[in-house]
């Protein structure tokens, strides 16, 4: 797929992408790697002449962006036949992965963009409280959505589903359901994809930029597993520097979640599990006394497969 996210027809033949959502954090904010004019994420047809599906999304985001990746793992297959939402009439079959890195600053900007992802998704940010966009926006035009059918029970089904994803009625906010929130605006025809090759859409848009193709749902995935992963097994760490203050691992863990997390809590779960040990070094970088600096150990990827930082998050 090129950066207009256009390709030559292929007749009855089964196109296979391979798309790469790449994330790392900058300046407490969680960045995605964008390329072309129009937002897409790095992708390209795997070729006969990749050894392998990893090779040719390594060799697809390199070639796009100049940036080499470190940890991959697949994310998803998409093969839906309406996924794509333009008129091309054969299948394509998406195989997408989740790469972990450090956010670099090379010659490349003109050919990519680190976007912070919460600018596809301004209302997954809850750092600062709901945000006003669900209260305001999103609440009143799922709330209309819903009543605009007749059947009582879709209706009431319609209200359940809207509750349970963005947290109304009482219900808790879960950082997970990023998915389940992207497709449900879809449905009600909220977001700007949902325009693509209909007729009818939501009486307001959900402010949050398109992306070329369905690549923001699959960014919406990529988000949702990284959110859960981040629970169970200790892949923040491929997005940390060597060295780093305790402070500064709370604010990245923050930033994925798109929540606040206990400080006392994490500091001790973190220690209780000897994920990090002492340099023996401090900064004074932090504006307050000198924070030690620790780094991860890396021999827990062997001792605890199954370990993660266990995120004690602040509910509200």
């Amino acid at each position: 797929m090129t950066d207009t996210g256009k390709r030559k027809p292929a007749g009855k033949n089964h196109d296979v992408d391979l798309i790469a959502v790449v994330v790392a954090v900058a300046d407490q904010e969680p960045r995605v790697l964008t390329v072309g004019v129009a937002d897409g994420l790095p992708s390209g047809p795997f070729e006969l002449g990749h050894r392998s599906l990893q090779f040719g999304l390594r060799t697809w985001v390199e070639q796009q962006t100049s940036h080499q990746l470190g940890y991959i793992e697949q994310l998803y297959t998409f093969a839906d036949s309406d996924r794509i939402g333009d008129e091309r009439q054969e299948r394509v079959i998406s195989i997408s992965y989740l790469a972990l890195t450090r956010m670099d600053h090379s010659s490349a900007a003109a050919k990519r963009a680190w976007r912070s992802w919460y600018d596809f998704f301004p209302w997954e940010d809850h750092r600062a409280g709901v945000p006003a966009l669900i209260t305001e926006i999103v609440q009143p035009q799922l709330t209309a959505w819903a009543k605009g059918t007749t059947d009582v029970v879709s209706r009431e089904e319609r209200r359940r589903r809207a509750a349970i994803a963005f947290g109304f009625d009482d219900h808790p906010w879960n950082e997970e359901f990023c998915l389940q929130r992207y497709e449900l605006l879809y449905e009600a025809g909220l977001v700007e994809e949902a325009t693509r090759g209909r007729g009818e859409r939501g009486s307001v848009l959900i402010p949050g930029p398109a992306m070329i193709a369905d690549h923001r749902r699959i960014l919406a995935t990529g988000i949702a597993r990284l959110r859960s992963k981040i629970k169970y097994r200790p892949v923040v760490f491929e997005l940390m520097p060597p060295v780093f203050t305790l402070l500064q691992l709370q604010r990245v863990v923050e930033a994925l979640a798109g929540r606040l997390v206990h400080k006392q809590n994490f500091r001790r779960l973190i220690e209780q599990q000897e994920l990090v040990e002492e340099t023996g070094e401090t900064t004074a970088d932090t504006g307050g006394r000198p924070a030690k600096l620790y780094r991860f150990r890396h021999a827990v990827l062997d001792e605890r497969a199954a370990a993660g930082t266990k995120l004690p998050l602040t509910r509200s």
